[in-house]
């Protein structure tokens, strides 16, 4: 199809919606209006999890929300790891806060950016709004955490436009997927447990071949990045239009496969890095290679699990740090860390929270009600409110009562 036959088209996989690469404008709220509604105490508590150096929000936009009337506090050194100093913050109209528990303990709104891990739960208190990313499906005790604390959790991954795409997601999958690629090719080394192969190859030396399971934002990413390393890669999705736009959109070492049992297992014997990078929206994400499988892949074959933290690609993984990433089994390394975009944290503090600020601002504006009221994306954020499941996928998963909330 020519190229400009795409104009105007949009394609819809696996719950994400793929647009052509061309300039779209489109109007959306003036964050910038001073006409807030009321006055919010909003904390930004430094990220506790392995290695996780990403912070809630950057000093431009707790600019923004003191500008409109409401009380930012920062946790001491919170954002040191993204680059930012304790002077940055109080620039922008922050106070800075000893503790995590000052922080907890001060406000009302929490942004952050992983779920609260275990040091947090008592922390967390009724009524609060805790807005970050808690990919509540794969986390049995950080659900049961959150219902008992009685707090209102409103999700990044599953807030969703009415097209389908999940703008909160996105930036994080955007970089998750380039790491994934280096980070298997830095794994296929053979000092690291990998096969030896250089993931380019060099002239008279074929390259090594990557598999991408999944064609969404993470997957395209990883694919692009194997490909302009050089590598061999093949890119397998369920949708057929999905295919179709990345057979034309990505170079001539990409190729496209449709993704089911047998085609899967039809690459494994000659792979060298598998990428898993399929999402269910709030979901746990399927196993598409087992156990069996793995004797199908020589030794030293690098699987990078990208959708860990919904439960993983394949069934033999399980979630790492970045302090310990790797692990062997059956001659296969499995790299599965929760929170990749962590190593970067500079330039993942500053995607996401350009993609997170309008968000906070009508939540900070509005309170998470008449917020999610108003804009319906928002809306499919809640998972739990005041003890209660409110997202479907999560109460099936742990076999809990869902109860729709009438906003």
């Amino acid at each position: 199809m020519p190229k400009n036959n795409w104009q105007g088209q949009t394609f819809f996989f696996q719950n994400s919606l793929v647009l052509p690469n061309f300039l779209f404008i489109f109007a959306v709220e003036d964050i910038h209006s001073t006409k807030n509604l009321r006055h919010m105490k909003v904390g930004i508590p430094k990220e506790i999890k392995n290695n996780e150096n990403r912070v809630g929000m950057t000093p431009a936009g707790v600019a923004e929300l003191t500008r409109r009337g409401h009380e930012v506090s920062v946790q001491h050194t919170a954002g040191e790891g993204s680059g930012f100093s304790d002077d940055d913050y109080v620039a922008a109209g922050a106070r800075i806060l000893p503790t995590i528990e000052a922080v907890y303990r001060e406000c009302d709104m929490i942004v952050k950016v992983k779920e609260p891990i275990e040091p947090e739960y008592e922390l967390v208190r009724k009524g609060q709004l805790i807005f970050t990313y808690f990919h509540f499906a794969c986390e049995k005790e950080l659900t049961e955490a959150m219902l008992k604390s009685g707090a209102v959790c409103l999700a990044y991954e599953t807030v969703q436009l009415p097209n389908g795409s999940l703008p909160l997601l996105q930036p994080m999958s955007e970089v998750a997927g380039r790491m994934a690629t280096l980070n298997g090719a830095y794994y296929l080394q053979k000092t690291k447990g990998g096969k030896g192969k250089l993931i380019s190859g060099v002239p008279g030396v074929s390259p090594a071949k990557v598999l991408v399971l999944g064609g969404g934002v993470v997957g395209e990413a990883a694919a692009l990045m194997a490909a302009g390393l050089g590598a061999d890669v093949t890119i397998a999705d369920i949708s057929l239009p999905r295919l179709r736009q990345l057979d034309i959109e990505t170079p001539a070492n990409v190729h496209t496969l449709y993704s089911s049992e047998h085609n899967i297992r039809q690459q494994l014997p000659t792979v060298d890095i598998v990428v898993g990078s399929v999402l269910v929206p709030g979901d746990k994400t399927p196993h598409l290679i087992n156990k069996e499988m793995l004797q199908l892949m020589e030794p030293g074959t690098v699987l990078v699990d990208v959708a860990i933290d919904q439960g993983g690609c394949f069934e033999t993984s399980h979630p790492t740090t970045h302090s310990d990433p790797v692990y062997i089994e059956d001659g296969i390394v499995h790299y599965c860390v929760a929170n990749i975009p962590g190593a970067v944290p500079n330039t993942s503090t500053l995607a996401l929270t350009n993609a997170t600020l309008r968000y906070a601002v009508a939540l900070a504006d509005k309170g998470w009600q008449k917020a999610c009221r108003d804009d319906a994306a928002l809306a499919k954020g809640l998972n739990i409110v005041e003890g209660k499941v409110v997202f479907k996928a999560v109460a099936d998963v742990f076999g809990l009562p869902y109860e729709p909330l009438t906003l």
